[in-house]
């Protein structure tokens, strides 16, 4: 690596995102496209990416183990179910995880694990509105074809 401050570039949440938005699986469960995003918003189901509270940054130099939420929105009106959106929550948590067998992409960081770090849990906002959410624990370093 060429630039010890690159680091600060590899930004886990703009990969996990990036990577759900196009993911035909991922897409197929929700109901559509544009249904992931770093907002609570409609169409619903909606998936939001974020960074989470846990990880490891370790030293800061190469290799870092940021952890990235995935926060699953049903409808205000209480739809669809807690196992449908459970189950809707596993696919997308799977779907993130085959981020680490990929090639790696020019100008985006290099990803070679994604593991969850808890469980599936239910948290529903205070208005009622159905939420899941989970953190995945993403290992990723600056690529170097692009630092």
């Amino acid at each position: 690596m060429s630039d010890a401050y690159a680091i600060a570039d590899a930004d886990p949440v703009a990969v996990v995102l990036a990577w759900l938005a196009e993911h035909p699986k991922v897409t197929e469960v929700l109901g559509g496209p544009g249904r992931v995003s770093g907002a609570r918003e409609a169409p619903w189901p909606h998936l939001r990416v974020a960074l989470g509270p846990g990880g490891n940054l370790r030293d800061l130099t190469w290799l870092t183990e940021p952890e990235v939420s995935l926060e699953l929105y049903g409808d205000p009106g209480g739809w669809p179910g807690p196992a449908a959106l459970h189950r809707i929550l596993k696919v997308c948590a799977v779907a993130a995880s085959e981020l680490a067998t990929t090639a790696p992409i020019a100008g985006r960081p290099v990803v070679s694990s994604v593991r969850p770090s808890g469980v599936l849990l239910e948290s529903p906002l205070e208005t009622g509105q159905p939420r899941w959410v989970m953190g995945l624990l993403v290992t990723l370093h600056p690529n170097p074809e692009t630092s």
